[in-house]
């Protein structure tokens, strides 16, 4: 099978085991490091020639983070695309495991991994928090988001969790009560001299690839994120 992957955390998903099947990927792919395929742009202007110049059999896109004018000129030409499109941590998982069953027909041991990683039940204190994951304007992770259900399950609760837009503008002078603002080094690459000076409580810089990706980082995520949240 010739595949070719649109979304970072899938392409690192089929590489770490079967690197062979993958023929292109965005420019955003960087993990594995050492991945050799053609690139096809960005997630949001992927190069459609060059896509269907590489034949694949498969492209693989996230309904959040391809657009779905790019996806259509894709099947018009009559290239097959498979959707992606989890809102919590058990949807990803099973997510995964359907995809890489159907273009692997196996289920890798670090997805089995992963599953262990996030089964247990967090039974310790809880915090508010906001996730700012844009500023210029400020935009934060809202309602019905995987990364959002992530953090619940390692005591995080988001405060836009309820709100009607799943990524809210906001105003930092104006936050509900929080706890500790949760900032990501993507997709806008917050950092300690940039980001946590703009909120009145507590600021912690995270890892945005073990927050937002779904594939073989979830199976650090949880410890990596637990002890940057600490």
């Amino acid at each position: 099978m010739r595949v070719v992957s649109l979304v970072p955390s899938l392409t690192e998903s089929i590489a770490v085991t079967h690197a062979h099947l993958l023929v292109g990927a965005t420019d955003w792919c960087t993990h594995p490091s050492n991945l050799a395929v053609v690139r096809v742009r960005g997630t949001k202007n992927p190069d459609l020639e060059r896509i269907e110049a590489l034949a694949p059999d498969l492209v693989i896109a996230n309904a959040e983070e391809n657009r779905a004018v790019d996806l259509d000129a894709l099947r018009a030409r009559g290239i097959t695309v498979w959707m992606t499109s989890p809102s919590t941590v058990d949807e990803a998982l099973d997510q995964l495991d359907e995809l890489l069953l159907a273009i692997t027909d196996d289920i890798p041991p670090w997805l089995h991994e992963a599953r262990s990683v996030w089964g247990p039940r967090y039974d310790g204190p809880r915090r508010s928090a906001v996730v700012p994951i844009w500023r210029r304007p400020w935009m934060a992770l809202g309602r019905d988001t995987f990364a959002g259900d992530l953090l619940t399950r390692i005591g995080i609760d988001n405060v836009f969790a309820d709100s009607a837009e799943r990524y809210p503008r906001f105003d930092p002078e104006t936050l509900p009560p929080y706890d500790v603002a949760v900032l990501p080094d993507e997709p806008y690459a917050f950092a300690p001299d940039d980001g946590p000076e703009a909120f009145r409580q507590p600021a912690k810089c995270v890892s945005g690839r073990h927050l937002t990706w779904y594939g073989p980082s979830l199976v650090e995520a949880r410890a990596v994120l637990t002890e940057q949240l600490a």
